[in-house]
């Protein structure tokens, strides 16, 4: 019965839950965005309505200085209205309407934004920037005449000339008054260092209409500086500013002592200060008060309408639905797979069920590891069912035979004499040999396997298995040699030793011919001890040699136990030799006889 996965545990679930949390944190983060950048933006149409104000008030206070009256404002102020989309309102400063692009009888906003009085102006300045004092259009009784415009347009033009020649390169700008400037490119004043023809100091001259608004502006600061108890009997010179009538700071009083007191020289500033404002106050409009508001017919330009509102979540829950949808179909085709592999994987052992790749990610992969699962299992299924057979024809042969024996010698058709007994004997000891094999394999499978290590030297180790085997080498008239590097010392259990080398030894006098050679050898390479059990028989096959380990194998089928062994004793030998750290290989070429490798970790010779 297949155990049924709970529906919170599902790979598919589990994806559409991740795909639903990423969604919900990418709508989250849009949402984020939107309102920064919206806010950003609300800032930016601020700072922008900021600006507008400041162009509506710098235009309705240029208007105001060149205007006695605001009888004809009202298209101008429809004009700005229009362009900036703000509603903009004029009034007395007892709130008396002057003009309004507002319907008629619309209510003014709470508070004024600006007052509007040219005389006293922070905002005007081409460059943008805020300027304090009086607005620098209004010019007044200082506008000249056509006759003196043209006349100092000339001087501007020629002194122009001039710089040309000596590489200088200016423009020509005209005052709110009408008079000419030279600047450089940049809009910095020219150099004034010109030679007498240029015509030097001709453009700095006042002009009549110049002069005598100076010399009425002189008479009205003189009146002041004498009630401020600074009069003076040398004359009072007002300089000319190029961008106004008057330079409103600068004064030089002849010979005055107190000109060096900063309170005389701010008091001598604030003479000058209204004396001018007295005298363009004829020429200037009356102050305003400035109020603005919003365009009433505009839409707003941001609104959080149910219709937005729904635009919103509509947006979100299609984000949510489209990530719900594709996470399924990719969601389906990786558990499609996985699922392949859960069937495979339930069905009965012996089938060996293996699963189609058909992808090349972890999946695929899972798959290969799968099958590769799957052969190896049905590998050692083999191998055990082999090793059943192997183990029962092993016993069966020894205790057949000393049945047989036994059978015969009960019904007295033989007698039991030395010989027979000798015989079964002998299967006895083959049967306890098998079964001696047997249990040491379980034993290295289980890690059971008990070593008694101490110190042994590879020569007597050497010299013992060769003694051992001397005898049935000399009847298979196979001579058995050994040869060692001098004293080579090792840590290890010398009986389980001897068993290993002793196998090989064995088996490499089965395989080889009388008048053959089997040589033991001991050698260093290193830290280890080598050693090397070489003989001249038959050898071995190349494709025979990945499985000369393995239990009950024989490279002859054919062979009876007696002639080819029980296929026990080399797969004793790999586990003993690992049992000790080492480990063991073999090689050899058919007809070049083979050679077993035994690498063993060597030890320091002990003291005493």
């Amino acid at each position: 019965m297949k155990r049924r996965i709970p529906l919170r545990k599902r790979l598919l679930v589990r994806l559409l839950i991740a795909s639903v949390l990423i969604a919900v944190c990418s709508v989250a983060a849009t949402a984020w965005l939107a309102v920064e950048t919206t806010t950003r933006a609300l800032r930016e149409e601020q700072g922008q309505d900021l600006a507008d104000d400041m162009k509506i008030l710098a235009e309705l206070s240029g208007y105001a200085a060149t205007h006695p009256r605001w009888n004809g404002v009202q298209p101008l102020v429809r004009t700005l209205a229009a362009r900036t989309g703000r509603r903009i309102a004029l009034t007395t400063t007892d709130r008396t309407p002057i003009a309004d692009s507002a319907r008629k009888g619309t209510a003014l906003p709470l508070g004024a934004a600006a007052t509007v009085d040219p005389l006293h102006s922070d905002t005007y300045s081409e460059s943008g920037a805020q300027v304090t004092g009086i607005d620098p259009r209004a010019v007044g009784p200082y506008r000249l005449t056509a006759r003196e415009r043209d006349r100092l347009d000339a001087i501007a033009e020629k002194q122009r000339s001039c710089y040309t020649r000596f590489r200088i390169d200016t423009k020509i700008e005209k005052t709110p008054s009408g008079r000419p400037v030279i600047l450089n490119q940049d809009g910095t004043t020219a150099p004034d260092y010109l030679p007498e023809e240029c015509g030097y100091g001709e453009l700095g001259t006042p002009t009549r209409t110049e002069t005598e608004a100076l010399e009425a502006l002189t008479t009205r600061a003189r009146s002041c500086l004498d009630r401020e108890g600074l009069g003076s009997d040398g004359p009072l010179y007002l300089m000319l500013n190029p961008n106004g009538p008057v330079a409103s700071s600068r004064y030089v009083i002849g010979k005055y002592a107190k000109m060096g007191d900063p309170s005389a020289m701010k008091a001598a500033q604030n003479c000058a200060d209204d004396a001018l404002r007295a005298q363009l106050d004829p020429y200037v409009a009356p102050v305003a008060e400035l109020y603005l508001g919003g365009d009433e017919t505009a839409p707003p330009r941001f609104d959080m309408s149910p219709a937005n509102k729904a635009k919103i979540v509509g947006a979100a829950g299609l984000v949510l639905a489209v990530t719900v949808v594709v996470t399924a179909v990719v969601a389906t085709r990786l558990v499609r797979p996985l699922r392949a592999l859960t069937e495979a994987a339930q069905q009965p052992p012996d089938m060996h069920v293996r699963v189609p790749v058909t992808t090349r990610d972890e999946t695929g992969i899972l798959a290969e590891a799968f099958n590769g699962l799957t052969e190896r299992r049905e590998r050692l299924e083999s191998q055990r069912k082999a090793m059943v057979s192997d183990i029962a024809h092993e016993l069966r042969s020894p205790l057949t035979n000393i049945r047989g024996w036994l059978e015969v010698t009960r019904d007295g058709v033989v007698e039991p004499d030395a010989a027979l007994l000798a015989s079964l004997h002998e299967e006895a000891l083959l049967l306890q040999r098998v079964i001696d094999d047997l249990q040491d394999l379980a034993a290295a499978d289980a890690g059971t396997l008990h070593l008694h290590r101490e110190p042994v030297r590879a020569e007597d180790l050497l010299d013992q298995v060769a003694a051992a085997h001397r005898v049935a080498a000399d009847t298979a008239g196979v001579t058995v040699r050994t040869e060692d590097e001098g004293t080579l010392w090792l840590d290890a259990d010398p009986v389980r030793m001897r068993q290993a080398l002793g196998n090989l030894v064995s088996n490499a006098l089965r395989h080889t011919p009388a008048g053959g050679t089997v040589t033991l050898a001991a050698r260093r390479d290193g830290d280890d001890v080598v050693f090397t059990v070489a003989d001249t028989g038959c050898g071995i096959a190349r494709e025979d040699l990945p499985h000369v380990f393995e239990r009950f194998w024989r490279a002859e089928k054919s062979r009876s136990r007696r002639t080819g062994g029980s296929g026990l004793g080399l797969p004793i030998v790999r586990h003993l030799i690992a049992a000790h750290g080492g480990t063991a290989v073999a090689a050899g070429e058919p007809g070049a006889g083979a050679v077993f490798t035994l690498r063993m970790p060597g030890a320091p010779e002990p003291e005493g």
